[in-house]
């Protein structure tokens, strides 16, 4: 048996505070464009199944149980009773907590509590400018105030966060850029924005990176699939090689998120260079019972104190459950063959399980 008794959720969201029916919590369990197919729910997919697996029984409901049914009995708790018990059930120790999402989500001290956890927040860069923005009247404002926000942020955040690869894509130029491009790219950005406008200029991105990097906390950068209807191409983490050379040496660590479908790049990335991270989140909450098999591929290419757990989950608290479960049940399956085969030893397995469900994460990031 192969046991991971902590485990820190290195990359997650909140969860809502809202009462959900049957059409919202589906909205929220499976990232899609449109309705299920006639007849089906997105329930029918490796996630659903993931949750009526797991997430019934710490509701008092028999695992695989109907969807309508366990929906009921989570009305019937009410949704602040159902969330602790889905968290508390979960074995996530620690949560870092990306607050970058827009919706009504728990923030890092509420999911403390009702998880009995600890939680520290991940500041995302791109949230970050955008409230900056409407605040400063002029781009000499804008330019100050923002490299003023990101050096306070830093002292209380345990990470940045960006999604510069979700917004333009991962093939940025790798230098960062010069005061007059930044000056012009502000002006242009702030002279044609709304507030509250997203921002999506790969100048002001590049610029964001570089300032985040400055402050030395490690950086979190998406990669692999987006938001649906974009090109997942864009976001493969092959494409940030560049990136990843030009800040070898400088003392920030670089954590390649939702690396999946090209995890095995994001594994060969963090074997090839000292200061990346690969993570194993998302990956495994996507594929289901196949979650093995990919975390398998990932342990073929990356050494083994570079990967770290996240279930990258947000909205649900049922999306915590069954991201560290499947963690748990994957990493055993994995390791236990290979010490069943004779290929491991047991203690080394042990070893090993403990790195990649917590000890990686400490380290990066300093925890306790």
């Amino acid at each position: 048996m192969i046991e991971t008794p902590s485990l820190v959720d290195q990359y997650c969201h909140g969860v809502l505070r809202t009462e959900l029916g049957l059409g919202t919590f589906e909205a929220q369990l499976a990232r899609t464009e449109g309705p299920p197919a006639p007849g089906t729910t997105l329930f029918d997919t490796q996630t659903g199944f993931a949750v009526r697996r797991w997430c019934p029984p710490l509701l008092g409901l028999e695992p695989h149980c109907p969807p309508a049914r366990y929906l009921a009995r989570r009305r019937e708790l009410g949704v602040q009773e159902a969330g602790r018990r889905l968290l508390r059930g979960s074995g996530i120790t620690t949560y870092l907590v990306d607050t970058g999402l827009p919706g009504d989500l728990t923030g890092p001290g509420e999911m403390a509590c009702a998880g009995e956890a600890d939680a520290r927040e991940i500041v995302r860069l791109e949230l970050l400018a955008e409230q900056v923005a409407d605040t400063s009247g002029t781009v000499e404002s804008f330019l100050a105030n923002l490299a003023e926000s990101v050096h306070g942020a830093a002292a209380g955040a345990v990470a940045f966060t960006s999604v510069a690869g979700v917004r333009h894509g991962l093939a940025l130029a790798p230098e960062p850029p010069g005061p007059g491009e930044v000056r012009g790219a502000a002006g242009r950005w702030l002279a044609g924005r709304r507030v509250g406008g997203e921002l999506t200029d790969p100048v002001l991105l590049r610029h964001l990176l570089w300032i985040a990097v400055a402050s030395n906390l490690p950086l979190q950068l998406h990669a692999g699939l987006g938001e649906p209807g974009q090109r997942i191409d864009r976001t493969d983490p092959v494409l940030l090689t560049d990136f990843v050379r030009a800040t070898a040496g400088l003392g920030t660590d670089l954590i390649l998120l939702h690396g999946y479908p090209y995890h095995r790049h994001a594994a060969h990335l963090s074997g090839a260079f000292p200061h990346v991270y690969a993570d194993s989140g998302a990956a495994l909450v996507r594929t289901g019972a196949r979650a093995a098999t990919v975390l398998a591929e990932i342990l073929e290419l990356a050494p083994f104190g570079k990967i770290l757990f996240s279930s990258g989950a947000h909205g649900l608290p049922e999306l915590h459950v069954v991201g560290a479960r499947l963690f748990r049940e994957a990493l055993g399956r994995v390791l236990g063959g290979w010490v069943a085969e004779g290929a491991w030893a047991l203690s080394d397995a042990q070893r090993v399980a403990a790195m990649v469900a917590a000890g990686n994460a400490r380290r990066v990031y300093g925890l306790a």
